[in-house]
C-alpha cells in the first residue's frame, strides 16, 4: 500500500507544479497585454503625425528591453542567467522559464510607462540607451531588492517596522519606478 500512496503523492506534486506554471504563464500574458494599453494610450496622447512613430517606439522599447533583461538584468536582480542545460531550464513543468516571461514583461512595462510619460519630449536612440541601461542595471537592483531580498533591504525593513514589506502587483516595484522615472525625464 505504501507505494501506492507514494506514487499518488508524486502525481498530486506534479499536478501542484504544473498548476502552479499554468497561473504564472497566465498571469503573464495578461501583463503582456497590459503592453497594448500602453500602446494604445501613448498613440491616443500625441499628435495624429506622430502615432506611428510612437509605436515603433513601444515595439522597439519592449524587444531592446527583454534582450537586456535576459542578458544582463535577470542576472542582477537574482543572481541566476540562462547558461545552464535545457534540461534543468524545463525542470519543474518549466518554471523557471514562465517566471522569467513573467518577469521580463513587467521590466519592459517601465520604458512603456516611461514613454508615456514623455511622449513626444525625447530623441529615439536617446530614450532607446536610456531603457535599455534602466531594464539592464537600474530596475534589476531595485526588483532584487523588493522581490528577491538583495542587500539586506527586506531585513531592514522587517527591522525597522517589525513586518517585511510586500509589493502587490508591482505597484512599487514597477509602476513606482517608470512614475518616478518618468517625473524625472519631463523635468
Amino acid at each position: 500500500m505504501e507505494p501506492t500512496l507514494t506514487g499518488l503523492a508524486e502525481r498530486i506534486d506534479l499536478i501542484v507544479a504544473g498548476t502552479d506554471t499554468f497561473f504564472l504563464l497566465l498571469g503573464a500574458i495578461l501583463v503582456l497585454f497590459m503592453h497594448a494599453g500602453f500602446a494604445f494610450l501613448e498613440v491616443g496622447t500625441v499628435r495624429h503625425k506622430n502615432q506611428v512613430n510612437a509605436l515603433v517606439k513601444i515595439l522597439t522599447d519592449f524587444g531592446a528591453s527583454t534582450l537586456a533583461y535576459f542578458f544582463v538584468g535577470y542576472q542582477v536582480a537574482y543572481a541566476t542567467g540562462f547558461l545552464v542545460s535545457a534540461d534543468q531550464m524545463m525542470a519543474g513543468n518549466g518554471f523557471a522559464l514562465v517566471k522569467f516571461f513573467f518577469l521580463v514583461t513587467f521590466a519592459a512595462a517601465i520604458p512603456a510607462i516611461i514613454s508615456g510619460g514623455i511622449a513626444e519630449r525625447g530623441n529615439f536612440w536617446p530614450m532607446m540607451l536610456a531603457n535599455v541601461s534602466i531594464v539592464a542595471l537600474i530596475y534589476p537592483l531595485f526588483e532584487g531588492m523588493i522581490w528577491n531580498g538583495n542587500f539586506g533591504f527586506q531585513h531592514w525593513i522587517e527591522s525597522v517596522t517589525g513586518s517585511a514589506f510586500h509589493d502587490f502587483a508591482g505597484s512599487v516595484v514597477v509602476h513606482g519606478m517608470g512614475g518616478w522615472l518618468a517625473l524625472v525625464g519631463i523635468i
